[in-house]
Order: C-alpha cells, then structure tokens, then sequence
C-alpha cells in the first residue's frame, strides 16, 4: 500500500502532463497545434446561406444548413507543444448543423444570426452563436441582374467534448503516462472567428450562383478539462492568434415560391475545405 501511495505522489510532482499543465500557453503559429486548432475555424465560420439577397425592410428569412468537418490529417493531430506529445482525437463529430434567421434591414442591409444549443451530437457539445451583417446592390446593366455583395460575420461560444483524452484512450496502469485516469477529459473548444467577405452572385432566375473572397481573423482558444486517477485536474490553456483567406462558391434553387436549397463549397487554402448544404424559408 505504501508503494502504491509513493508512486502516486511522484507522479503528482513529476509526470509531464501536470508539468505542463500550468497558465496559458502560446502556440506558434506553424505548430501542429495551431494549425489543429484553425483547421475547424472553417467548417464553424458563419457563411452565408446562398447568395446574399437584397431584401426590403422587415423580410424575414429562417433556414439552416449542415456542413461537413472534414477530419484533419495526422500530420497535425500528434501535439508537438504546450502538452505531452500524443496524438489528438479531433473527430467528435463530422456534421455541424446550424440554423438561422436572416432579417432584412433596408438600403440592401441584412442581419443574420444563429444559436446552436448545448445538445450533444455525437461526442460534441456545441454552446454557440453567431451574427453577421451583409448588404447587396445591383451592378452593371439591369438586364445582368448581378449584385456585388459585401458581407461581415462573427463567431463566438463553444463546443466541449474528449479531446485530449476520449474514453478509449484512458489507463489505469502508468500513472506517469499519459490520460491516467478513469474518466475521458472534458475539453472546450473556443473558435472565435471574426471576418469579411466579397462577392458576386446572380439574382434572378430559379437557379442562382454567387462566389466571392473572405479574410477573416481567428483567435481559437482550448483549455483541457482532464482529472487524473490522483485526482490533479489538467486544465492547461492554449491560445493562438492567426490570420486566414478563404474562398467560397455555391448554387441556390428555388424548389417553390419562397423555398430554397443550396449548396456550398468553403476553402480555406491554409488549412480545410469544407461542403454545406442548407434550406431556407421566406415567410415575409
């Protein structure tokens, strides 16, 4: 019993995990970290449901859409700072759905906004929002029925899930290893995302295009949430600070009067490119 109890309090004072586990740490921006953690920037930016319309004051737009998070290769899910180097386990889910409202403003202005509940999809607990304000004005001759688009969008909250330590990666049996625990780690991922974009898109006919360029600025922010079997919470904090251009395209089609589908290719050159579908309704 004493052995077992020496064990434990050298592994309290000298395991990497809790050495490590102290303040805030600063990724450098070409670290697998920071890298891992603006890969899901893009798929939870707050892009445009189609086209940016050109709506009157007081239309009102509800929808929603579902976009791929596409996995991250391993070459940046093995940590390389700020905690003991392992592999991640980063696919807690490869949906994220997202509904939204869309107010018309006047003047070709609209506000857009979103919130996602803490309701856990697969092993991801989402608390997130988002709002955005674009405007349309047509271009050129009428007959082209263009409009060039300018669009500005932010995201905050977060999502929690067993990042650092998923329930299959825990141990009981090296308590100076890594995820020596009996609980998987309950994570939080903070993607604070805050940009703009430019575009053209058609604004007539059933079926619409529209494409344009976006920069945005991405300060994500992780703090790990795990409990070892002594009872030592690790709840070290990683933040970076980047910089990131995308480019973006789409089709929308009106299946009724006041109903749309649309589809959308989203890239961010850097780091993933990401597939949404959506569906919105006019009510006014």
């Amino acid at each position: 019993m004493r052995r077992i109890l020496f064990v434990a309090l050298l592994a309290a004072a000298f395991s990497p995990n809790e050495l490590r586990a102290q303040g805030e740490c600063i990724a450098p921006r070409n670290s697998n970290v920071a890298k891992m953690l603006a890969w899901f920037d893009g798929p939870l930016a707050f892009a445009s449901l189609g086209p940016v319309q050109h709506l009157p004051a007081g239309a009102v737009i509800l929808g929603g859409d579902l976009t791929w998070v596409p996995t991250p290769p391993s070459s940046i899910t093995r940590t390389d700072y700020c905690y003991t180097p392992k592999s991640e386990h980063t696919g807690l889910s490869q949906l994220f759905p997202r509904p939204r409202i869309i107010v018309g403003l006047g003047g070709g202005l609209s506000f857009e906004a979103m919130y996602l509940p803490p309701v856990t999809v697969a092993d991801a607990t989402p608390n997130m929002g988002s709002v955005a304000l674009a405007w349309a004005r047509p271009i050129g001759a009428a007959a082209r029925h263009l409009d060039i688009t300018l669009r500005a969008h932010a995201t905050f909250g977060q999502v929690q899930g067993p990042i650092t330590c998923p329930k299959d990666a825990t141990q009981q049996s090296n308590p100076f290893g890594v995820c020596w625990g009996n609980a998987p780690s309950k994570d939080t991922y903070r993607p604070n995302v805050m940009g703009g974009e430019i575009g053209i898109a058609s604004s007539s006919s059933a079926l619409r295009w529209y494409g344009g360029l976006g920069f945005a600025s991405l300060m994500p922010r992780f703090q790990v949430g795990f409990t070892s079997r002594n009872g030592f919470v690790d709840n070290t904090k990683v933040r970076v600070d980047l910089t990131r251009v995308s480019l973006f395209g789409g089709l929308a089609y009106a299946i009724a009067k006041s109903v749309d589908l649309s589809a959308q290719l989203y890239s961010a050159p850097q780091d993933a490119t990401t597939l949404r579908a959506g569906i919105s309704w006019r009510l006014r």
